[in-house]
Formats: C-alpha cells, sequence, structure tokens
C-alpha cells in the first residue's frame, strides 16, 4: 500500500483509494485550521498542490482498476463512482492488481 503514490501507472483497490481520499481532506482540513486560506499562506499553497498531485495520481490509479483511463476521473462526482466500483479481477491492459 502507497509504494508509489506520485506515479500515475499501475493499479490501486478501492481501500488504498479511499484512505488517500481520506488523507486528501484530512490533511487540507489541518491545513486550513493551522494555517489560513491557501491565498494566505505560501506553505500551505504548496501544501495544496502537493495534495492535489497525490489525489489526481491515485486517482489515475483507481481508474485503471476499473479499465479505464486516469482521464476519467475528470468527470465531476466520478470519484464517487471510484469509491464504490469493484475492479477488474486478475490483469488488464494496465496491469496487475498489486494487493500488498
Amino acid at each position: 500500500m502507497f509504494q508509489a503514490p506520485f506515479y500515475m501507472g499501475g493499479r490501486i483497490a478501492r481501500l488504498e483509494y479511499a484512505i488517500s481520499f481520506l488523507i486528501w481532506i484530512g490533511v487540507d482540513v489541518l491545513c486550513n485550521i493551522l494555517l489560513g486560506s491557501p491565498g494566505q499562506n505560501i506553505i500551505y499553497g504548496i501544501i495544496s498542490i502537493v495534495l492535489f498531485v497525490f489525489i489526481i495520481c491515485q486517482g489515475a490509479k483507481r481508474c485503471h482498476d476499473i479499465g479505464k483511463s486516469g482521464w476519467w476521473q475528470t468527470i465531476p462526482f466520478y470519484f464517487i463512482w471510484l469509491l464504490i466500483a469493484k475492479g477488474n479481477e486478475g490483469e488488464n491492459e494496465y496491469g496487475v492488481l498489486d494487493e500488498d
């Protein structure tokens, strides 16, 4: 789990994506409470960019798990489907799901 969080290749299961989503929300809320808005604090702005790249990479891998291109995550509210959809069994065109 979380072997390559900033790499867009490969596949991840629902649990890793859900944990990634919770990390993204949790760190963002914590930074907002401690540092103020991203527009007012450069550190929070940098953290927000890193978190955005993190969740985009994790979303691309989750899309791969259900047999779709990572671009599908640009559809509004598609993240909900990524949280509930069962991934493809075995190997697909994006590789084998590594469940370690």
